[in-house]
């Protein structure tokens, strides 16, 4: 049985890693952080704590899930590393500098850290299919649609999927004109790393909406859209599930779920 920490317990993905946990016969929930809801009893013998780094030592979890804010995931995943612990991070926000700065820490540590900028399976396909068809198509834009608590944008799942594109197509805009906005970000934000691979992404934040994402290809004559749908977070726990348990059995660092399906 795998004992699980939960960081960022009580917020909306926290709370279903939680009843995860508890009804997983291969988990048992041995620790609950978040800066509210203290004391709060959430099984037999597990009430919210706020010190995270004083409640892995108490509890010793075998991997801990983070589901917190962009604001303090880095500095929780260097406690994590630090401590020892391996670590789940559904929390998005990372920087491309920091997500190297983890991977070479988890290293050094031989500490294994999954992040995962979605843990939708439907999600991850939908990533891998854009970077198949990008192969084919010489133009392409995501538009990502989150619900407006969401802190970050754009999101980490159209991060990793221009990421992905990027891999087999360098150049998203042959043909475009040169462009000039009369409003700024009307075409969105521009994406590039490495100084390439230029592709427009458009966030969308309103109620309504979970998660959804839509990514748009054209060349002459035809449009290819490839869109995927969150109806509720519990589309996400069947991932969150497949990352702990490997990461159990691993010290290694992995930057998205596809790299453990």
């Amino acid at each position: 049985m795998i004992k699980l920490g939960v960081v960022g317990a009580n917020g909306k993905m926290g709370s279903q890693v939680v009843n995860l946990a508890i009804n997983n016969k291969d988990f048992e929930l041995v620790c609950a952080i978040d800066m509210f809801g203290v004391g709060k009893q959430l099984s037999e013998n597990v009430v919210v704590e706020d010190n995270l780094e004083e409640s892995i030592k108490k509890h010793n979890p075998d991997v801990v899930v983070d589901f917190t804010q962009p604001s303090v995931i880095y500095e929780n995943v260097k406690k994590y590393i630090k401590l020892g612990v391996k670590s789940v991070i559904g929390t998005t926000g990372l920087s491309k500098e920091q997500v190297e700065d983890i991977e070479k820490m988890s290293k050094d540590a031989n500490v294994g850290v999954i992040i995962a900028p979605n843990f939708s399976i439907g999600a991850i396909l939908m990533m891998k299919f854009a970077a198949e068809a990008s192969k084919y198509f010489s133009n392409a834009e995501i538009i990502e649609y989150h619900h407006n608590q969401k802190k970050d944008a754009p999101s980490g799942t159209s991060i990793k999927t221009a990421q992905l594109m990027m891999k087999n197509n360098d150049n998203f805009k042959l043909g475009n004109c040169d462009e000039k906005e009369t409003i700024k970000g009307a075409r969105g934000g521009e994406f590039q790393e490495d100084g390439k691979g230029k592709i427009q992404i458009h966030a969308l934040r309103m109620p309504g909406f979970v998660a959804s994402q839509q990514v748009v290809f054209g060349s002459d004559g035809q449009i290819l859209k490839i869109h995927h749908d969150t109806i509720n977070r519990e589309c996400y726990m069947s991932g969150v599930e497949i990352a702990v348990k490997h990461i159990y059995k691993n010290n290694q660092f992995f930057y998205g779920l596809e790299n453990i399906l």
